[in-house]
This record gives structure tokens, sequence and C-alpha cells, in this order.
């Protein structure tokens, strides 16, 4: 029995570098899948010594109850990941649905890791390849235990609960830059400074202009500090 499992996932694999069709090798490799999973079962059963004795007798040891992970893959630290940046989303007061374009990814090789700032989902043996979708800093609180993730045939959709009901201006977060730094220690206009600065990194070329000639009235003297820049920029 073991030598007929052991020829049929080695046909199964040559067949699996014959195949071209992406759904045609996600069946292959399910089934190799499969077959791998009863040849570990198998091999657990071996003769055991019985002690004192010169006798040996074939016992079946009962195979552990496995752990559910999620996925059947090795160590995440050994595998490389193709990074998915490249999906939409959209959203309603409760949740967000972020739908990433990959066919043939099955439900039981998804490994999940949602936090209540973050998320990061990886997909393995995705025909040949594993691939990852993630955002390190989201726009706002979720919920981790009700987050999930749907396959569908050709895209997977990842659900996000809102830990606060409310419209997300983005799903990265990011800090208000026209918020001035109001730290006592530093300088006053140092908050009408940082402005400045974000409008001209932010602005079209007319105003990156303006704010450029108003800098250079402000270091020749023609403009005393920053509110003079400032003012000038209004009047343009």
């Amino acid at each position: 029995m073991a030598d007929e499992l052991a020829l049929d996932l080695e046909e199964l694999r040559q067949l699996q570098k014959l195949a071209k069709r992406p759904r045609v090798l996600s069946l292959i490799s399910s089934e190799i899948y499969n077959w791998e999973k009863i040849s570990m079962k198998q091999s657990m059963i071996q003769p055991i010594l019985v002690a004192e004795g010169a006798c040996f007798c074939a016992c079946s040891i009962p195979t552990p109850t496995p752990i559910a992970t999620g996925v059947n893959v090795p160590s995440t630290s050994a595998l490389n990941y193709v990074t998915l940046g490249s999906f939409s989303w959209d959203q309603d007061d409760d949740k967000v649905k972020i739908y990433v374009s990959l066919e043939g990814v099955e439900q039981e090789k998804i490994e999940t890791d949602f936090k209540p700032m973050s998320f990061d989902v990886k997909f393995h043996n995705v025909q040949g390849k594993n691939y990852r979708c993630a955002i390190p800093k989201l726009n706002n609180k979720i919920v981790p235990e009700q987050c999930k993730v749907l396959v569908k045939p050709i895209r997977v959709i990842i659900t996000l609960f809102k830990a606060s009901k409310g419209n997300w201006l983005d799903l990265h977060f990011k800090e208000d830059k026209l918020k001035p730094n109001l730290d006592k220690e530093q300088d006053p206009m140092a908050g009408i400074m940082d402005i400045m600065k974000n409008m001209y990194e932010e602005g079209d070329d007319e105003t990156k202009r303006n704010i450029a000639k108003a800098w250079s009235d402000a270091r020749s003297g023609k403009a005393a500090d920053p509110r003079s820049v400032a003012k000038a920029l209004s009047k343009e």
C-alpha cells in the first residue's frame, strides 16, 4: 500500500510539471496535498519493541489530533511572498471590504493575522507561488475577532469590521499634515512654517512658484517673518 501511494504521488508530481492551465495546476496541487497527508498518517504506524523481550509486535499508534493552524505550510520565515499591492475596496458604516484579484486560492491554505490597527493575510501555494496582502497601519481601529476572508473563484474578499462606526477617507493611516505642532518649547512660528512646507509639497506648480517667491522675498528682507510670507501668499 505504501509503495502504491508513493508511485501515485510521483506520477501526480510529474503531471504537475506538465500542466499549464491554472485551474488544472490548482486541482493537481490539491490532490498532491491530500495524498501527502495520507502518506504522513501511514508513516506513523510502526512496530514497537516489547520491554525485556526479543519479540516485536506491530501496533498501530493512534494518530494525534492535529491542531488547526489554518494552513499546512513550512515556517513563514522560510517562504518568499509576492506582495499584492493592487486591490479595490469599499465600505459602509460597520465594515470595510477589500477585493483582491487572485485565482486558485484554497481556503485551508490561507494564514491570517488581524490586529486592532493592521492586518496581514497570506495565501500559500497559489499556482506554485505564495502571496500576501497586508496594511501595517490602518486608517482606524478594527475588531480582529470579527474579521474574515472569503474565497471566490477568481478573487478573495477580506472583510474588516470597524471598531467604531464611521466613514474612512483611506485604508492607510495618514497624519493630519495641516495641523500645527503646538509644542510650547518650539518657536511659535514653527506651526506656520510646517503648514507652508506641506502646502509646497502638496501644491500645484503655481502654488509652488508663489511660495518660492514669497520665501525668497523673506530671505532678502522684503518680508520680515513667516506671517508676512503667508500674507503675501494670500494676495497671490
